[in-house]
């Protein structure tokens, strides 16, 4: 797909926003809706963008916020409601029933799908949206008349803004714009990775399968109707080499088989090892600079809150912003930090909780497998402890 570009109207907006994951783009678009301008830059080309395969899974405040963007359309007819998910383990597998817990389901629609509906909802108006931008940098963020400079289509430009929003992921420059000492890091690396496919076959259960063994941890979640996504647990270190695609689906059959229920094959569109870490800087803002999604925090992917948490962030960002252009008022943008962390380490614990009920730890003992199975025990027969799983996936639970 050719690139389309985009001239920087005047070289001066009110937000300027790096990067063009689903935070930046769906602040862009919350803040178009509210009159409010913005330029976006994206280092990678749209086509790269658009294909990058991400999470899935979206709660109902985050298709809620897709709905106030205008970029609903397609999630409403296309995604898949689902109102629960199971948890396997001991040979049995347990249905957690969102609707009857929490009053709440999730849908199932791809990120990718998420972004393509936000860059159709930007550029068909022809609004700011650059891509393959390279060399940016920020200046003079503790005032109230940010810059940011940059290269685009061989020229280099300098664009003036009031609010400078860091949405450019874990590996961009935002961050790295903060004075020294400013930023507290808070992390911790998991000892297992996620081998996942993309493959060509209709899902083998109607839900989401979240499944504890002695071989390890496995996923059986799907993209759409004619689409199955899965994942391993495996070594960090993994060579996917060493994994050809008969070894894959046997041992996903191996992990997520039960008596009676065999795993549907199919070809194998895309394979890749995903790393697991938490982690949290704060505070999430340095005087006009606004971090959001990834720039601020990661969550390891089993309790599927990355892309729901970036959302929720951008949320109250474009609520922030508006308060402070239309309103004129700034107390809302001074708390924003504050506000964000309280979901942010929230959906932490949750994130962590699952990971570590359902991954073996490396060298596992029998002590400590037999420990995990009564957690999911007791998470399955438990009303109260379902209902705390129910809530936090729907993104219900307090903060």
């Amino acid at each position: 797909m050719t690139d389309r570009s985009y001239d920087v109207p005047g070289l001066r907006t009110q937000v300027a926003i790096i990067g063009a994951g689903p935070a930046g783009l769906a602040l862009a678009r919350l803040l178009e809706r509210q009159g409010i301008d913005s330029v976006v830059l994206e280092d990678r080309s749209r086509d790269y963008v658009e294909h990058r395969i991400r999470a899935g899974v979206l709660e109902r405040g985050s298709v809620e916020l897709l709905e106030e963007a205008g970029c609903a359309e397609r999630l409403n007819k296309e995604g898949l409601v689902h109102t629960g998910i199971c948890l396997q383990f001991a040979g049995e597998r347990h249905r957690i029933d969102f609707d009857e817990l929490a009053g709440a389901s999730i849908v199932v629609y791809g990120q990718t799908e998420v972004v393509k509906d936000l860059i159709s909802a930007r550029v068909e108006p022809g609004g700011p949206l650059l891509f393959e931008v390279s060399d940016v940098a920020l200046h003079d963020l503790t005032t109230s008349r940010p810059r940011v400079t940059f290269r685009h289509g061989g020229r280099n430009h300098e664009l003036e803004c009031a609010v400078v929003a860091g949405c450019d992921g874990s590996r961009g420059v935002c961050r790295g714009h903060v004075a020294p000492g400013v930023l507290q890091s808070y992390s911790r690396d998991y000892p297992f990775a996620w081998l996942g496919i993309l493959a060509a076959v209709a899902p083998s259960n109607d839900e989401l399968i979240y499944a504890h063994s002695n071989r390890g941890f496995a996923l059986a979640s799907m993209r759409s109707p004619e689409l199955s996504r899965l994942y391993l647990q495996c070594r960090p270190d993994e060579d996917l080499a060493t994994w050809p695609d008969e070894r894959i689906w046997e041992e996903l059959q191996l992990r997520l088989g039960l008596p009676g229920w065999e795993l549907a094959k199919g070809p194998v569109l895309e394979k890749g090892i995903t790393p697991m870490r938490s982690l949290v800087f704060e505070p999430m803002q340095y005087g006009r600079l606004f971090l959001a999604g990834d720039a601020a925090h990661i969550v390891p992917p089993t309790g599927a809150k990355g892309l729901n948490l970036a959302l929720r962030d951008v949320g109250l960002l474009a609520e922030a912003l508006v308060d402070f252009f239309i309103g004129g008022t700034s107390s809302s943008l001074g708390s924003y930090s504050e506000r964000c962390l309280r979901r942010v380490w929230r959906y932490e614990h949750f994130s962590w909780w699952m990971t570590s009920m359902l991954h073996l730890p490396e060298n596992a003992n029998a002590f400590e497998q037999k420990l995990q199975v009564a957690q999911l025990r007791y998470t399955t027969t438990s009303s109260a402890a379902a209902r705390t799983l129910a809530e936090n996936y729907v993104g219900l639970a307090p903060v």
